[in-house]
């Protein structure tokens, strides 16, 4: 099995290269309205939002920030197929602007917008990411009444084009891309506990480091949950290129977009022992999953075809999971880059 995975640099919200109705996933964290560190990034594309940040009137620059991301939705209602799924990471942000500390809604004005959009939304995640540093409370500290809660969670929302994706009965594809049992109880709870590893970069020749919006686990778990193999996965503001990083290791094609180059250059870091790292995360799937089986009270009536461990349900006896064999660099060009993915069936 091969897979392709294109890098753009380039606006998302003109995604010329994308056809419509032919992206079957969307994972993405835009940049989040309102927090300091993207400030400079929304008012170069629109000098009102300085202009209203400058001034104190926070609705106004919150509403500019988010007409860009708009110009993004639109794009992705365009290219997201019948019954293809949209899984957006998002933070609310905290900030004094006019001398008023106050909280800025950003995931319940994304769910406004791709409802309005006309795509359904779908029960949704709360990533919890608790932190222990003494800084964490704000406010006057013990004393009452003006302490603020510290947010320490951010929200995975989760939306549809349409009905429930239509597939073939028996589809081989669907069945191969089975998730275990134990799996499907974990990943599908609200509540997620993610913390992930260090994953900040420095692009060659830039000093400055730059962290991935989401563990790799996360983008991982949405890409298994909401596609199969050989779907086609778009991550819009792809930054360090977690999500295509995702679904070379899941088995899925990307295209992904980011207007920074230096960090599409980083990326091929990204890719050294790819290979052996693939190898590895899927041995370690598997022995979770016969631990799982060895530990479990539930009845474990099945076996697998392709493989010689028990599987719970008669929906996973037909997984078929894949390792990554090679990645070549197919084009490497101005405006990004194009790799090709070889995967071949994991043999025990």
């Amino acid at each position: 099995m091969q897979t392709e995975h294109v890098h753009r640099l380039g606006d998302a919200a003109a995604m010329d290269d994308v056809d419509t109705g032919s992206v079957e996933l969307v994972v993405t964290s835009p940049p989040y309205p309102m927090i300091s560190l993207w400030d400079d990034l929304f008012s170069a594309r629109d000098p009102r939002v300085a202009d209203a940040l400058a001034a104190g009137d926070a609705d106004a620059a919150f509403e500019r920030m988010h007409a860009q991301l708009d110009a993004v939705w639109d794009e992705i209602v365009r290219v997201l197929a019948p019954g293809g799924v949209v899984c957006v990471n998002v933070g609310d942000a905290t900030r004094s602007i006019g001398g008023a500390f106050r909280q800025f809604p950003n995931h319940s004005r994304v769910l406004s917008a791709l409802r309005e959009r006309g795509l359904r939304p779908l029960p949704d995640v709360l990533w919890r990411k608790p932190t222990n540093r003494l800084t964490k409370f704000m406010g006057s500290g013990t004393l009452p009444p003006n302490a603020y809660v510290t947010l320490e969670h951010e929200y995975i929302l989760v939306f549809r084009k349409g009905g429930p994706r239509e597939f073939e009965a028996g589809d081989d594809c669907r069945y191969e891309s089975a998730f275990f049992w134990e799996e499907r109880n974990e990943w599908f709870s609200d509540l997620w506990t993610l913390t992930g590893t260090d994953q900040t970069l420095a692009a060659p020749g830039d000093g400055r480091k730059r962290s991935a919006a989401f563990p790799l686990e996360l983008p991982l778990r949405l890409v298994r949950m909401y596609s199969v193999y050989g779907d086609t996965v778009l991550d819009p503001f792809l930054g360090t290129a977690t999500t295509t990083l995702a679904a070379m290791l899941a088995g899925r094609n990307s295209v992904g977009y980011e207007l920074d180059a230096t960090v599409l250059e980083a990326f091929d870091r990204r890719l050294d022992g790819l290979a052996e790292r693939s190898r590895e995360r899927t041995r370690e799937r598997v022995a979770r999953h016969e631990s799982f089986v060895a530990e479990t009270d539930a009845e474990v009536a099945y076996r697998a075809t392709n493989y010689d461990f028990p599987v719970v349900t008669k929906q996973e006896r037909d997984v078929r999971l894949y390792t990554v064999s090679n990645v070549d660099v197919v084009d490497r060009v101005e405006d990004g880059r194009r790799y090709v993915v070889s995967h071949v069936p994991y043999e025990r």
